[in-house]
């Protein structure tokens, strides 16, 4: 059986990622969507949440697993799951060039997994969990980029937190 991982943060999954996964789970028979944590970046959904909205977006694909390694190097994750393959998704050149880097320090942990990379449709290129993030702070509608779970969860997360604020 062919498995791969596609790792990341995902706060909060946007359709980029969605495309990204259901283009990856076309080639792979397994594919796990395995959120991770960056040591660099602060989050607006802990763990379970990120974990909870993945796992509402991806219910009824029968292929897709959604798993939670916070403290695992994305090597270790694909040795644990018999993962040949590292899937990331492609928005532009920059995006390209940290993949590449990352790519090459995963080879040589393992020389035998490969990282896949997939291009974002052009009209997805500017779309970053960053930006949602800020675009919902400031009252701008996603609704079009993030799956609808993600919509209603950053609406309700943001508001919270704009409350508290005040």
């Amino acid at each position: 059986m062919t498995k791969a991982i596609f790792p990341g943060s995902f706060d909060p999954i946007t359709n980029g990622h969605v495309e990204v996964v259901e283009a990856a789970a076309r080639m792979f028979e397994k594919l796990y969507v395995v959120i991770m944590t960056n040591t660099s970046k602060k989050y607006l959904f802990d763990e379970k949440e990120r974990l909870d909205l993945a796992k509402k977006v991806f219910e009824n694909d029968k292929n897709i697993e959604v798993i939670a390694r916070p403290a695992e190097l994305t090597v270790e994750v694909a040795h644990e799951l018999n993962a040949g393959a590292i899937v990331r998704g492609l928005r532009n050149t920059t995006d390209f060039n940290y993949e590449r880097d990352i790519a090459g320090i995963n080879k040589t942990l393992d020389p035998k997994l490969n990282t896949v990379l997939l291009f974002t449709r052009p009209e997805d290129s500017f779309i970053s969990s960053s930006m949602i993030k800020e675009t919902v702070f400031f009252g701008g509608n996603v609704s079009t980029l993030v799956p609808k779970p993600v919509a209603a969860a950053l609406e309700e997360k943001l508001r919270n937190q704009n409350n508290e604020e005040k």
